[in-house]
């Protein structure tokens, strides 16, 4: 495919990308009002600042549950983008790829709501005094937790990620491997920073992030089985 080609077909990948957010946000519109109940259960009380506030915050979670709604619309659109770049044995990953992505940042979704979210907010409520008391705005507070529910998500399409770099000779299993200790060294870091200071909340955040790592390893052995043939062909 020339530049110019390419540059099509992500104008149509962007566009029935977007026709498929639209559909799934105003889908969510109608149930905004629950699932804000839903998203705002962590904390006790939350404000509104503006008059309008509270009606933008029903749009912003209308968009976020189209987001959610339309990810495999969006994991397709995004893998019939690199389809050209993708050998011909290869390709045939590509419908794996939309199911297991799309599995992964559902479960990245599940674990930040029922995990991250909860655990955040009481760390970060726990600064309260008799003379400081937590006032937060729905706008602010929705912002946070959509930021957690999509990062979470993000973070959970680790395996696929390394499955396609090791298709592509970038990463090995053996690396993977040799490296894992210092993998579970930088997995603990992150789960004592990210998490409040016990070890309870520590272990929560720490484990999904190490069954990640180990589903990356075992997606990069089930690449490398057919890297070899394929080179050579």
């Amino acid at each position: 495919m020339s530049f110019l080609d390419h540059l099509e077909e992500l104008r149509k990948r962007i566009f029935y990308a977007l026709i498929a957010l639209a559909v799934g946000a105003t889908a969510g519109f109608f149930v905004s009002g629950r699932l804000l109940d839903l998203l705002t259960r962590p904390v006790p009380n939350l404000v509104f600042l503006a008059p309008a506030e509270a009606f933008v915050v029903q749009l912003k979670v209308a968009f976020v549950a189209g987001a959610f709604l339309s990810a495999p619309v969006l994991f397709y659109q995004f893998w019939r983008f690199v389809r050209p770049a993708l050998l011909p044995n290869e390709v045939k990953y590509t419908v794996s790829a939309v199911v297991v992505s799309s599995l992964l940042f559902a479960g990245g979704v599940a674990f930040a709501y029922l995990v991250v979210v909860p655990v955040a907010m009481k760390f970060l409520l726990s600064f309260q005094t008799p003379k400081l008391a937590a006032m937060i705005s729905i706008s602010e507070y929705v912002g946070t937790v959509a930021a957690f529910l999509f990062a979470c998500g993000v973070v959970f399409q680790l395996p696929v990620i390394m499955f396609f770099l090791a298709k592509l000779g970038v990463v090995t299993p053996r690396l993977l491997w040799r490296n894992q200790r210092v993998a579970i060294v930088i997995i603990a870091v992150a789960a004592a920073i990210l998490s409040p200071p016990d070890v309870f909340s520590m272990v929560l955040m720490g484990i999904p992030l190490l069954v990640l790592y180990e589903l990356s390893i075992l997606g990069a052995l089930l690449a490398g089985r057919g890297r070899a043939p394929a080179a050579d062909a």
